[in-house]
């Protein structure tokens, strides 16, 4: 930072501005003596002058005031015509011509005139005039004033200009007093932060000697971003007072670092302290709720929003997020009820009712749904036909998935991106017609993305086909050559075409590379609303013995009814009785087996996976549900399982 004092911020060329240098010494002759009682008239009229620019509204009242100034003599006063800049500024009134042919007539402008029109080509987005504007100062020997650099370090930080801003940094630092000025430190903090300088904005966040909720605010919210969210609970702790902004800060920076539990633990926190909560607030928690899937913190939510008095039916923004947590808690008939309710529903209500209908495997009440929107003057977006085309994708919908993605450019205007793409890929891939899928892909007019290739080697998978898996495979190895799971994939479809020695090989590679899988837990509400995870083979729980008593009594019973464990799902090497039980392992069974100790009778059981449930699984889960006469409702990575008397709502297609 030092050397770069010794440079001078490179001048900028004139461009459309002609601003004369001239020279700020003045002779007895340029300042005649004015008496005492004329200053005080001249400071009255200025006071007039000054009081009747801020009842100005638009350019013809600016330029009567103008002229008033002339007849009055006051146009060389550089207080009423920095005045006078500010105002265009402040009605929307470009710089040029006319701001500049006002402050060309100044002929000794003082630093507050020269900071207006600065200011004035900064609101413009004309950053290289407004530093050309600035070096003709610095040559009229003039020091700038704080609201100088602000102006120009908050318009570098808006076009992450960040060397300009080290300039102007070290401007401050050479002309002193400036590097710890108040508003000054607000703004060179905020320009590194912006220009992803963390450290250089902690370092002058450090040095400032003194601190607002802003610059905490603002550091809090750069290390969320950053995914540092121990450091933000460090400032956090540490800010000497904290209001609903800082709260807010926090809670949104564990939803967006998908740290869900963090997030309603520091809500739950801001509650107490009797914070109030504003949209803002509500929306990130409710995400928070959307991400866990905990039912019971939905409703706790929805409760505080009702009595904050939000109302959630006529606040189409906050209505539509309550819809997106309840369909992902596995609450469809209460995300209806929101919907249902609403006053007005727009694009954003309607799609995401859509989205959570496709989810939830309703794929023929998500296809109603938008043919009632485009009844309406409720035209369709991107979104909403990303809904409609997953619904179609969920439930093998070829034709009218074909439909949809047909009528989306033609019919309404919407130009498919690659996630519509990728819902193609996914709806040809599921029913087995994965040259029609690969097809998709070859013709697409953006590169294939990694979530594309994913789709096209997971259907590969499901059909055993390692030709096109190998395709499939090769792109995902150079987009994402540490993502274990694309490895995974490959090595399973070798197994499933009984191609041992390729599968080995990929295996091989693995370890080669040192990748480790992704370990498979899900998630179950229990008392008080408190979240346990179970992790696959982990029987740690303080109630293990009695989950897996529970484990053993839902075996013996399902086998009466002619169940026998699929086989097939475990891919390691073992003989069958380890394969049985590791089988009987999986998070989701131990999920279930706590959640039965634990549910009021005949209530329903909600569980999250983080990964695709299995084919035992999903058969285990169809027995039990017939067994306990209980609604057992999964929601894997993929999509929602309502298991109900021995069936399940995907009907074995997932």
């Amino acid at each position: 930072m030092v050397s770069l004092c010794k440079k001078i911020i490179t001048p900028i060329a004139r461009a459309s501005i002609t601003i004369s240098t001239k020279p700020t010494i003045f002779t007895g002759h340029e300042v005649p003596f004015v008496p005492f009682s004329q200053l005080q008239k001249i400071k009255q009229l200025e006071s007039q002058i000054i009081s009747t620019l801020h009842d100005c509204t638009n350019l013809s009242q600016i330029k009567q005031t103008h002229a008033y100034i002339i007849r009055r003599c006051l146009h060389q006063s550089s207080y009423v015509i920095a005045k006078l800049v500010r105002m265009l500024s402040k009605t929307s009134v470009s710089m040029l011509p006319y701001g500049v042919s006002i402050f060309s007539q100044v002929r000794h402008p003082n630093a507050f005139l020269y900071t207006a029109l600065i200011r004035g080509y900064t609101i413009d987005g004309m950053l290289e005039e407004s530093v050309f504007v600035y070096n003709s100062m610095r040559r009229d020997g003039l020091t700038p004033v704080s609201f100088t650099f602000t102006a120009l370090l908050s318009a570098s930080a808006s076009e992450k200009k960040v060397d300009l801003g080290r300039q102007l940094h070290c401007e401050c630092v050479k002309l002193g007093g400036f590097e710890v000025d108040y508003f000054v430190d607000n703004v060179l903090i905020n320009l590194y932060l912006k220009c992803g300088w963390l450290s250089s904005g902690r370092k002058v966040f450090d040095e400032s000697p003194e601190r607002d909720l802003i610059s905490w605010t603002s550091l809090i919210d750069a290390y969320a971003k950053a995914g540092r969210m121990d450091s933000a609970s460090e400032m956090f702790d540490r800010a000497p007072a904290k209001d609903m902004v800082l709260w807010t800060a926090m809670v949104t920076g564990f939803v967006q670092n998908a740290k869900p539990r963090e997030a309603l633990e520091y809500f739950e926190k801001m509650q107490i302290s009797g914070v109030q909560t504003d949209e803002i607030t509500l929306v990130g928690v409710i995400n928070a709720c959307a991400q866990l899937g905990a039912a019971k913190y939905a409703n706790w939510v929805r409760d505080i929003a009702e009595k904050s008095s939000f109302s959630i039916a006529k606040d189409s923004h906050l209505g539509s997020a309550m819809i997106d947590m309840y369909s992902k808690c596995g609450c469809l008939e209460e995300a209806y009820e929101i919907f249902k309710n609403m006053h007005k529903k727009d694009v954003y209500s309607y799609s995401s009712m859509i989205i959570g209908l496709a989810y939830h495997g309703r794929a023929n009440s998500a296809i109603e749904l938008f043919e009632e929107m485009t009844k309406t003057d409720v035209g369709p977006n991107a979104v909403t036909f990303l809904g409609v085309l997953t619904a179609c994708s969920h439930a093998g919908l070829v034709e009218e998935g074909k439909k949809f993605f047909e009528i989306m450019e033609s019919t309404y205007g919407v130009t498919p991106c690659a996630d519509h793409y990728n819902c193609m890929v996914d709806l040809f891939g599921r029913t087995g017609r994965l040259d029609e899928a690969l097809d998709v892909i070859t013709s697409m007019p953006m590169e294939p993305t990694a979530g594309i290739w994913g789709a096209l080697l997971g259907s590969c998978r499901t059909f055993a086909n390692p030709d096109i898996a190998e395709i499939a495979a090769r792109h995902l190895f150079e987009l994402e050559p540490v993502n274990i799971g694309n490895y995974i994939l490959l090595a399973d479809v070798y197994v499933k075409a009984e191609r041992w020695e390729d599968s080995l090989k990929v295996r091989k590679l693995i370890s080669e590379k040192g990748l480790r899988k992704t370990p498979a837990f899900s998630c179950v509400e229990g008392e008080k609303g408190v979240i346990h995870e179970f992790y696959a083979g982990n029987m740690t729980h303080p109630r293990s013995t009695e989950i897996n008593e529970v484990l053993e009594n839902l075996i013996e019973r399902l086998k009466l009814n002619g169940y026998e464990p699929d086989l097939s799902s475990v891919l390691y090497d073992v003989n069958e009785e380890e394969k049985r039980r590791i089988l009987m392992k999986h998070s989701e069974k131990l999920a279930l087996a706590y959640a039965l100790l634990i549910a009021e009778d005949g209530s329903a059981i909600r569980i999250v996976k983080n990964l695709r449930i299995c084919v035992d699984c999903h058969l285990f889960m169809c027995g039990v549900s017939e067994i306990s006469r209980r609604k057992i409702i999964v929601r894997d990575n993929m999509r929602f399982h309502h298991f109900e008397d021995g069936a399940c709502s995907c009907r074995n297609f997932w």
